[in-house]
């Protein structure tokens, strides 16, 4: 059993910032990339930030210069420190983690249960 909880998510004002946390827990074995995405009303789901397990990131072009993905390998946990957010980051953010649970069994894709983040004008 895998599981991934987000936390942090809330209602911020234009300009504030928030941080995201999510925590990996089950049989673990080795957690390989790592990343937040976000799906707002009536929209497809879209990357927001990667990270890989040697520190490499990836962000959307809209979040760039303003978020910041981070891992934590040791306590298993993701990051995203949110800053200067707009109306238009308002969504619900979803963790994902691709996780090998033994040896010698294929990695799999887990999700977690989203976190909604409501930014206001």
């Amino acid at each position: 059993q895998v599981q991934l909880v987000e936390s942090g998510g809330g209602l911020v004002q234009s300009g504030g910032s928030l941080r995201l946390s999510c925590a990996a827990s089950g049989s673990i074995f080795r957690i390989n990339a790592m990343g937040w995405y976000r799906q707002a009303p009536g929209k497809q789901r879209e990357l927001v930030a990667s990270i890989t397990n040697g520190g490499y990131t990836n962000y959307a072009d809209s979040v760039k210069g303003r978020f910041t993905i981070s891992r934590d390998n040791v306590k298993k946990t993701l990051y995203l420190q949110m800053n200067s957010l707009k109306p238009e980051d308002t969504a619900v953010y979803y963790c994902n983690a691709e996780i090998q649970e033994r040896v010698g069994v294929r990695p799999n894709d887990y999700w977690g249960q989203g976190t909604q983040v409501t930014v206001s004008s």
